[in-house]
């Protein structure tokens, strides 16, 4: 590339000095092929393979975090029922209480 540069360094030298045409058109051709000749972009990085055991990992957590879910939900269903069945029972103390006084 440092070759390439200085190449087009001596041309534009050697244009300037003189008024042909020719030259000067050479040396810009030999600028914009240097300008080109830099180094290319890094390549995309490589992807990975797929991981099987991640996925799996997170299947398994989603479905043991549903479970723990659900059952949470069942015992503030028993809970709900539980404690409206103690309403009931207590209302019914609580008016027999009443009429027998």
């Amino acid at each position: 590339m440092s070759d390439a540069l200085k190449k087009a360094e001596a041309a534009v030298r050697e244009a300037t000095e003189s008024t042909d045409v020719a030259r000067i058109v050479a040396a810009v051709l030999a600028t914009q092929q240097a300008a080109q000749q830099q180094a290319p972009a890094p390549a995309a990085p490589a992807r990975k393979e797929f991981d099987a055991k991640k996925w799996v990992t997170i299947g398994c957590l989603g479905i043991a975090g549903g479970l723990v879910a659900s059952l949470f939900a069942i015992a503030v269903a028993i809970g709900a029922v539980s404690v409206a069945i103690l309403a009931l029972v207590l209302r019914a103390m609580w008016r027999d209480f009443h009429n027998h006084s």
